[in-house]
């Protein structure tokens, strides 16, 4: 199992649409709207570094509203 943190930027007055909207997507563990410089962070999960690649750029960033994201995949050392 391969598992990231998304940080996501959106535009201004939208963070919270956007938390909802990717709380829905398979997936997704956990969406939060967050201060700072990012506006949502979203916990995601899928069996390969692929199906994960496939989850943030087909599914993640098309949801309205987002201008930018940054995945950070969890590593265990």
């Amino acid at each position: 199992m391969v598992q990231a943190f998304i940080l996501i930027q959106t535009e201004v007055g939208q963070a919270a649409a956007v938390a909802q909207a990717i709380a829905e997507l398979p997936g997704v563990t956990s969406a939060e709207d967050v201060t700072g410089p990012y506006d949502v962070i979203v916990r995601a999960e899928a069996q390969t570094v692929d199906e994960l690649g496939k989850l943030v750029v087909a599914r993640v960033q098309g949801v309205a509203g987002i201008t930018r994201t940054l995945t950070c995949p969890v590593v265990h050392l």
